[in-house]
């Protein structure tokens, strides 16, 4: 197997022949330090395979060849593809790495990487490296991100609201029939989503109550939301005032003398 050093001495990936070898001896490959071995005063790496019970040589050669191009030699595994943008809308010009996998962690202890400028569009990689405040500003630029994609503008208050229901809980928690579960333990708020009959019917099964303190619960009630002008009641504060009887009222309306 020929090795082009000159070509990773350009793209100064930092490898020799030995960090190759011992790459390929660590991988799913299985093979023995006997196995593999440098040519002398080559750029080759020699890789021995022999024929086993259950295939010939020429299957292990097809194996092999197959099996040394998910040997991953420097970087990442979770990796797949990394590709270079250039922002020349500002000078000096900036270099953006956009990469294609997983490994946020990993990604961020990389020397050379900015940490604070790193980001990624995984909510739960998110939320396991950074924390549950991360995740919802994610949240919230990746929802503005996709509705000013397709030319749509949403008051920011309102997706400032859904992206603190999502992580009110302290995890990331999904505007479905699971992730309402989780969020509210209220009976119709859930059968005013997804699956209304099943919900009131174990419901009534089971003899849950609900105190039908949210919005929803209360629109289906026809009830007075619990918000804005709904969330306090007004009380008038009056004297105790002695109501003339009819009687008096009539003689002070004549300007007579009361009855006796």
């Amino acid at each position: 197997m020929g090795i082009d050093m000159s070509r990773i001495k350009v793209l100064g990936l930092h490898i020799n022949l030995e960090t190759i070898v011992a790459c390929i001896l660590k991988s799913r490959m299985r093979l023995k330090p006997a196995q593999v071995e440098i040519a002398a005063r080559t750029s080759r790496i020699i890789v021995r395979v022999e024929s086993s019970r259950t295939s010939t040589i020429n299957a292990e050669l097809a194996r092999l060849a197959l099996s040394l191009q998910n040997v991953v030699v420097a970087g990442l595994p979770n990796i797949a593809r990394a590709v270079i943008a250039v922002d020349d809308t500002r000078q000096p010009a900036i270099y953006k790495l956009c990469i294609e996998g997983y490994g946020l962690r990993e990604v961020i202890s990389t020397y050379g990487v900015v940490g604070e400028r790193t980001r990624s569009n995984n909510i739960c990689e998110i939320f396991q490296t950074l924390g549950i405040e991360a995740a919802r500003t994610i949240i919230m630029s990746e929802i503005t991100e996709v509705m000013e994609g397709h030319g749509m503008s949403v008051d920011w208050r309102h997706i400032m609201l859904l992206a603190s229901q999502m992580t009110a809980r302290g995890e990331v928690l999904g505007i479905t029939r699971h992730g309402l579960a989780k969020m509210r333990e209220s009976v119709f708020n859930l059968a005013s989503f997804e699956k209304t009959a099943d919900h009131l019917f174990d419901a009534a099964y089971y003899g849950q109550t609900d105190t039908i303190n949210g919005v929803s619960e209360r629109i289906i009630l026809g009830m007075p939301a619990g918000i804005g002008t709904g969330i306090f009641k007004l009380l008038h504060h009056h004297e105790d005032k002695q109501i003339p009887s009819i009687d008096q009222t009539i003689c002070i309306g004549l300007n007579l003398l009361p009855f006796t």
